[in-house]
């Protein structure tokens, strides 16, 4: 929550001089809640968090991704015919979402890539380098100091690095994403989806449809 509120840690401050915030934290005195999503790319160790303020929904699971290529991975990798992709296994990016599915398709052929993606089994989701090598810091970054408003927040996450070199870009996204959507037996047929030999529900790749077999 976005708030006046206590935030984990400490931090030093001038002698009598504390950061007050409120005694309680409830929702209803919360400016908002900030939604984080990020991607980390393990080459260059550099780190994108996309902040909404409504809800952590596949949509806006890829929506983020997509931000990213738009805003750095195009310019980075420039010759790039494919994304690979490793997620977890549950949540606005899980194995079992057809939204997440159908939105990379979307995505896949709106830029022309391929996508592949693997996720973590299930209970396995801290191996994902994203949690120990960008939101760890992250959240190390952060600590003891109130998140007040949005910009706050993602001027925190921007400012976060390490002694190995991490970069952490952020931006807030204001989009609204309800919850609830649907995908039609109809569109989940039309989905350009290869499914590897291994554990094909875990590991795929979303073609563009207007690429040829």
């Amino acid at each position: 929550m976005v708030g006046n509120f206590k935030n984990a840690g400490r931090e030093w401050q001038p002698q009598g001089e504390p950061d007050l915030v409120d005694v309680h934290d409830f929702p209803t005195d919360a400016v908002g809640k900030a939604v984080p999503y990020g991607i980390y790319d393990v080459a260059a160790n550099d780190g994108f968090v996309n902040v909404g303020v409504d809800h952590d929904t596949p949509v806006f699971a890829v929506t983020s991704i997509e931000a990213w290529w738009k805003r750095v991975g195009s310019k980075r990798y420039p010759d790039a015919r494919e994304i690979f992709i490793t997620a977890d296994a549950g949540g606005s990016n899980g194995y079992r979402s057809h939204v997440w599915k159908y939105e990379l398709q979307r995505v896949a052929d709106k830029l022309d890539l391929s996508i592949h993606v693997s996720h973590f089994p299930p209970g396995t989701s801290k191996w994902n380098k994203v949690e120990h090598r960008l939101f760890s810091f992250i959240s190390i970054n952060w600590r003891g100091r109130p998140l007040r408003t949005f910009e706050t927040v993602v001027n925190l996450i921007g400012n976060t690095t390490n002694r190995g070199g991490l970069v952490v870009r952020a931006r807030l996204d204001r989009g609204r994403y309800p919850t609830g959507k649907k995908i039609s037996a109809k569109q989940l047929r039309a989905l350009k989806i290869e499914r590897d030999d291994f554990h094909g529900d875990w590991n795929y790749v979303i073609r563009p449809r207007g690429e040829q077999a």
